[in-house]
């Protein structure tokens, strides 16, 4: 976007009149804008292009300059002389975007009275156990909420008494200009109402709320997984006019030493010695709700994975079980005794052939070798 002309930062054609380019620098403002784009480097960055571009097009002095010699043409003009547009244009574009963003404007802003000071839904975070997610289980919780001050009316102020915001001068907005851009953010003071309290509230320290403890009991539904959220509707913060939120639950599982979990899927690590994979043994492994027999391969390979069609975890949406997958791996042994050794020898050797894969392979490759240097 860096590369492009000013007139394809904002989408529009040479010939465009002042009021197509004014329409689309508010386009593509609210798009890029850094308050609708919380920690978006590259939207950041787009948008001071577009002021950028806005800022020039919207001067007819400037924008004859841009057009016969570019961006270099620009170049000691120092943004002044402006006629058609300019830092004031720019707020009271913000003003008008932003304020009563989707629609509102400032003459119809809400109440301060009534805006809430805080979001009646929350969050809570609850560790579970790796079999509780598993089969699910009911748990007490307990947890702190906040409600309405009673005495200030949530406001926050004495006696619920309100003035303008000083700072924003009630417009619930405060803007900043660097250079060729304008920058607004909500304001720190008041955040976003317009209003501040005459003097803090006795009772919740300016505050607005209280905070008080509460309880549920909630049931675990079977298949829940690590990050999880469930919603406890009607157990979350209250508002100013007695209206309640939702209270979100959510789940970190705890490892276990056994079972690795991956979905609806269950993973289980089989040690088993290099003998029995040769000889493709029968072991009895554990699952999820009992044992299993694993019958191995002739010749089991390490890592090999056997799959237990829904031995695994129940969908937390009722969608069916997943697997339990089985994985090898196999161990050989640290030492060996003299007769150990006998033993494995006499048994290569009674492969015969089989038993020397690699001859054909390593001698025509050592032949080859030999070639390089003759």
């Amino acid at each position: 976007m860096q590369d492009l002309s000013y007139y394809e930062i904002l989408e529009v054609t040479k010939d465009a009149d002042q009021t197509t380019i004014k329409k689309a620098y508010r386009k593509m403002a609210k798009i890029y804008h850094p308050d609708k784009n919380p920690g978006d480097s590259e939207a950041e960055h787009k948008f001071k292009l577009c002021n950028e571009a806005y800022q020039c097009l919207s001067d007819d002095k400037q924008r004859s300059t841009y057009d016969r010699y570019g961006k270099e043409g620009l170049q000691g003009m120092g943004g002044r002389g402006r006629s058609s547009g300019g830092f004031d244009d720019l707020g009271s574009m913000f003003e008008e975007m932003f304020n009563g963003f989707g629609g509102g404007s400032s003459r119809r802003r809400q109440n301060p009275a009534d805006m809430e000071k805080y979001s009646l839904d929350m969050n809570i975070n609850m560790s579970i156990s790796f079999n509780e997610a598993v089969f699910g289980c009911e748990k007490d919780v307990e947890f702190k909420y906040k409600n309405s001050c009673k005495s200030c009316s949530g406001t926050g102020a004495k006696d619920g008494k309100l003035s303008t915001c000083s700072q924003c001068r009630g417009q619930g907005q405060v803007f900043m200009k660097q250079g060729f851009m304008t920058f607004s953010q909500t304001c720190p003071a008041c955040q976003g109402t317009g209003s501040a309290p005459s003097a803090p509230c006795n009772s919740c320290n300016g505050k607005g709320y209280d905070e008080e403890r509460g309880n549920v009991t909630i049931k675990i539904p079977k298949g829940i997984d690590d990050g999880n959220r469930l919603r406890v509707s009607g157990k979350g913060n209250i508002g100013k006019k007695g209206s309640r939120g939702d209270l979100y639950v959510t789940f970190s599982v705890k490892p276990d030493k056994h079972f690795q979990r991956d979905g609806n899927d269950v993973y289980i690590a089989i040690p088993v010695f290099f003998t029995q994979a040769v000889a493709g043994d029968s072991l009895t492994i554990p699952s999820l709700t009992g044992e299993l027999e694993l019958k191995l391969d002739i010749g089991t390979k390490d890592k090999q994975h056997f799959i237990f069609k829904g031995e695994g975890t129940d969908d937390v949406h009722g969608h069916g079980k997943g697997n339990l997958i089985a994985q090898v791996n196999i161990t050989y042994p640290n030492k060996l005794t003299d007769e150990q050794r006998d033993l494995l020898k006499k048994l290569q050797e009674s492969f015969g052939i089989e038993s020397k894969p690699h001859e054909s392979v390593l001698d025509s490759a050592i032949e080859k070798m030999k070639s390089w240097f003759k």
